[in-house]
Order: C-alpha cells, then structure tokens, then sequence
C-alpha cells in the first residue's frame, strides 16, 4: 500500500502531467494535420514528378501529372494560409 499512497501524494507537476487546454490540444491536433497534408501534397509532387519524366510522350499523362503537381502546390498555399489564419486565431484567444 505504500506506494499508492506515495503516488497520491505526488503533484501534477513531480509527475510531468502536461496541462491540457483546449488551445493547446487544438493548435496540437491541427499542426499534426498541417503537416500529414504537406507531406501528403509533397508525395503527389513527387510521383508527379516521376510520371512526368517517364511519360513517354504521352500527352494525357503528362496533362494529368501538370495537373497534379498544380493541385498540390495550391494545397500547400492553402495549408499554409490555413495554419497561418490559425496561428493567428489561437495566439490571439490563448
């Protein structure tokens, strides 16, 4: 019994308990998913890429990996712009 009584008597802070607030595990959550998008859209370049040096001279493959790689980049400019909008939001509430 000795040691839950020790337990129980340690503080959040002997412990390491990280606080949890609700910005805080917001800004966590949605930086984690910033990033699974960018690598995500830096994936597509890649294979975009590839596919666009080894189309062969086909015209519908080498529109669809333009495409792709155009669609990506914007996803990133969207990323960004939505991690900055909510860098800015959290930093001003927090």
């Amino acid at each position: 019994m000795g040691i839950f009584t020790t337990l129980a008597a340690l503080t959040s802070a002997q412990v390491n308990v990280p606080d949890g607030s609700a910005n805080g595990v917001l800004a966590t959550g949605l930086n984690i998913l910033y990033f699974v998008a960018g690598i995500f859209a830096v994936i597509v370049i890649i294979i975009a890429a590839f596919t666009l040096v080894t189309n062969n001279g086909d015209p519908s493959a080498l529109t669809k990996a333009r495409n792709a790689i155009i669609y990506a980049v914007i996803g990133i400019v969207v990323i960004i712009a939505a991690f900055t909008v909510t860098w800015f939001v959290i930093g001003r509430v927090g």
